[in-house]
């Protein structure tokens, strides 16, 4: 499990990991899961031109990832951001699917896109994943404190001189380059259920922004380690349980979350010493 060619998988899928729980938790905290479905799953119109055409299928990616990070950009500036965010994957997935017309002989290469060949990683693969993931969380963390002003409250950004417009593309375009890379290794499918599942866990186990961007690092590590793990036992697809672990996560999370509320409630309606409801911690035996 652990030898020949699933080495570069668990490199791979570590490194896939850290990226999603650290772009994740500005994925959940901004409300952008649908931007973070949408960029990935039109990539693959890049992927098909690209075959079509003789270029390097990295390259269609990158150049529909960033295509589509713009046009939700452009259009959310004019309307909706979900409304803008549903019209780009309708125009991508339709120009998909006319690239795809054209030939039979790229469905394979479609699937790896949607669900990834996470257990077929080759070695050479390793490094322009951790080339661009390293570059993604490093622009992150560089714009930790605007992009979380920005994300909380807009207005006080602006007041401070962050442009919520120039964050919102910015954080687009790092969301589109994670993307991107990461897609024929992982795919659209597993790097969304990673964007969503470890975050939102953590989010619901801790308000505090660093401390949950750290957990939801921790919390994506784990399911994908347990999925690898899992898939390579059962021969099921490592998406499935990458998907399940997420949504046990973040259902845990909630749980904890809700937990943590009742007891809140429960402490602050004991009476204190002078029989006021004071909370009972602030009783000295």
């Amino acid at each position: 499990m652990f030898s020949g060619f699933m080495a570069s998988t668990w490199e791979v899928a570590s490194i896939v990991a850290v990226v999603a729980g650290v772009i994740g938790f500005f994925v959940v905290l901004r409300g952008a899961a649908f931007a973070a479905d949408a960029i990935p799953q039109g990539a693959f119109t890049g992927a098909a031109a690209a075959s079509l055409i003789g270029v390097n299928t990295l390259i269609g990616l990158a150049v529909a990832s960033l295509a589509g990070a713009l046009g939700i950009s452009w259009l959310g500036r004019r309307g909706r951001r979900d409304v803008a965010t549903a019209l780009i994957l309708v125009a991508m997935l339709g120009l998909g699917a006319l690239f795809l017309s054209f030939s039979s002989e790229y469905a394979p290469e479609i699937y790896a896109l949607l669900f990834g060949e996470v257990l077929g990683v080759s070695a050479t693969e390793i490094a322009p994943v951790a080339i661009l993931g390293g570059l993604c969380v490093v622009v992150t963390l560089l714009l930790f404190r605007p992009l979380l002003l920005s994300s909380l409250m807009p207005e006080l950004a602006e007041a401070r001189g962050v442009r919520a417009r120039r964050m919102e593309l910015v954080f687009l375009i790092v969301l589109a380059l994670a993307t991107s890379m990461t897609l024929p290794v992982t795919g659209a499918l597993l790097i969304f259920s990673l964007m969503i599942g470890p975050p939102a866990a953590a989010r619901s186990v801790t308000s505090r922004p660093l401390p949950a961007m750290l957990l939801s690092v921790f919390i994506a590590l784990i399911v994908v380690w347990l999925s690898i793990a899992a898939a390579y036992q059962t021969n099921w697809p490592v998406g499935f349980f990458v998907g399940t672990l997420g949504a046990v996560c973040y259902a845990a999370g909630r749980g904890w979350a809700a937990l943590r509320r009742r007891r809140s409630v429960r402490a602050s309606a004991l009476p204190g010493p002078s029989g006021t409801g004071a909370p009972a911690a602030s009783v000295r035996v």
